[in-house]
């Protein structure tokens, strides 16, 4: 193994005061990084991720909305059994994962295949079950409309109906003709299908380059357009969303999202929101510029879906969400490959509730999944930690979950070391820093090889004399909840196994960190 290149990396902001740091983003650090986990890989040490979800083989990209049936959610996610052998991400069928509490999920293999019709292999859209029979397939069918593209050389990119009528386990294509057609665009994919039942019909959001296309069916065979909602500035747009949500109060809002590109303009490569009212056909945003479910690098192809009770209840005041934990950006650099065999990894299922600001906006904030708390190995319980400068923890790990409340009269920043190493030349830093919270990534081997996205930032007001921290750390990577989940980023980090250390810091004065609990988690 090739020693990695160091360099004293002292930044002008939150963690350059804390320690001197590796250029991770560079090509020797991922070189390096690399021939360590091919050394790990002989000696069977594992870059699996803990708790979160990981496809057992080869490749994973798009999750697809999960469905509820008989007490337990139906994951089905984009997978390519090619890959490793391929070294390509395309060509995708839908794979199947069950789980009743979606923190523990089971494997139940390919739902729909790919390359078994003429219109090739499967990408995203959007599962449903058909209660009232309305397709014809019988009530309680489950009716797939995904997108398809026959020819890549041409504007082909179509909807195509599957079903199935063994409760989602496997799908049978309705003919090989699309349910509906290409207009002759270049982009038209990823359909987002809900139930209408004030208005007894399906609709059907659908992503047209910078358009959101709404369509209406009575039967899920056959579409109509209706209106569009369009938003320059955001790259193409993919996998939009569409559902009602009310706050704790009862007031209701309707969320449009979508998955966007908003690097060119300073803004996130994840999940972009607006609030608003939906009237079946048209979206009237409460505001022109969108809002953004994550703030970090790698939270994409991001789905929510209803969180249910045992008895299948929906909670309209609470909605689930899962992102893919990747980037387009570098979505092949992962030493998952060489130590485990697979490439994809997903966050872990948050809950999102709808909240009014003070400034009257309403807005969407994220919360782990509660079921978490039945994976927790063992408590350390640290109570309340005064730290001025640097505190390093006696704990070691690199799956658990740290929460604190940071207080303090006077200071520039605080925050904490995450995955840190013995010498403290490599880590990832998570806190505040004057008017911003950030995580930074650059101290630790991570998929970003140019350097530009090392740092994530999102407001903080420094008058409060106060952040809370809500963390979760796995082997490959770092989630971050800010102040109740107001703001989180979601970071794709490929830590030395053996780094595993924890420090408290702060930056020009002295903090209380309250209530510092770290729980170990494990599935």
């Amino acid at each position: 193994m090739r020693e990695m290149t160091r360099r004293t990396l002292i930044r002008a902001g939150a963690v350059g005061a804390a320690a001197a740091a590796i250029p991770a983003g560079s090509a020797s650090a991922l070189s390096a990084a690399s021939a360590l986990d091919r050394k790990s890989a002989k000696q069977g040490a594992s870059y699996r991720a803990e708790y979160h979800f990981t496809v057992p083989d080869q490749w994973k990209n798009d999750p697809q909305r999960p469905i509820w049936i008989d007490g337990e959610y139906l994951y089905y996610y984009l997978y390519n059994a090619d890959y490793i052998g391929g070294g390509t991400t395309t060509g995708t069928a839908w794979r199947l994962a069950t789980s009743t509490d979606l923190v523990a999920f089971k494997d139940r293999g390919i739902a729909i295949p790919k390359d078994t019709t003429p219109n090739g292999d499967v990408w995203s859209g959007s599962a449903v079950v058909d209660t009232d029979n309305t397709a014809g397939f019988g009530a309680g069918a489950v009716v797939v409309l995904a997108t398809m593209e026959p020819d890549e050389t041409a504007d082909t990119q179509a909807q195509y109906l599957w079903y199935s009528t063994d409760k989602g386990r496997t799908f049978k294509n309705h003919g090989t003709d699309p349910a509906l057609a290409n207009p002759g665009v270049k982009d038209f994919r990823d359909p987002k299908v809900i139930r209408d039942e004030e208005r007894g019909r399906w609709v059907m959001v659908l992503a047209e380059k910078t358009k959101v296309g709404f369509y209406h069916s009575t039967n899920l065979k056959d579409w109509t357009y209706a209106d569009g909602f369009v938003k320059e500035g955001l790259g193409v747009l993919e996998c939009p969303d569409l559902f009602r949500i009310t706050t704790a109060e009862d007031t209701a809002k309707w969320v449009l999202g979508v998955s966007a590109n908003g690097k060119a303009s300073g803004l996130p490569n994840t999940y972009a929101y607006w609030t608003g009212e939906f009237d079946g056909t048209t979206f009237t945003p409460d505001a022109a510029e969108p809002q953004w479910l994550d703030h970090g690098f790698d939270w994409y192809g991001a789905v929510t879906f209803e969180k249910r009770a045992a008895n299948g209840a929906v909670d309209p005041a609470v909605r689930h969400a899962i992102g893919w934990l990747n980037n387009w950006d570098y979505p092949n650099t992962t030493p998952t490959i060489d130590s485990d065999g697979f490439n994809g990894t997903d966050s872990v299922v948050r809950e999102i509730t709808l909240r009014r600001a003070a400034s009257g906006i309403h807005y969407l904030a994220s919360r782990p999944v509660q079921a978490l708390d039945r994976h927790v190995s063992r408590t350390v319980d640290l109570g309340d930690v005064t730290v001025e400068g640097q505190l390093i923890l006696d704990h070691t790990g690199t799956a658990y979950e740290l929460s604190t409340e940071i207080t303090w009269d006077r200071l520039t920043g605080a925050g904490v070391q995450l995955r840190r190493s013995a010498d403290g030349s490599r880590h990832i830093d998570a806190g505040v820093y004057g008017d911003y919270a950030f995580v930074n990534r650059r101290g630790a081997a991570n998929p970003d090889t140019s350097g530009k996205w090392q740092e994530s930032k999102t407001p903080f007001d420094a008058s409060a004399h106060k952040v809370t921290l809500r963390v979760l750390v796995d082997r490959t990577s770092v989630e971050v909840f800010f102040d109740d989940g107001r703001h989180t980023h979601s970071m794709e980090a490929f830590p030395y196994l053996t780094d595993t250390r924890l420090a408290l810091f702060t930056i020009d004065g002295k903090a209380v960190f309250r209530n510092t609990v770290i729980r170990e988690l494990t599935v």
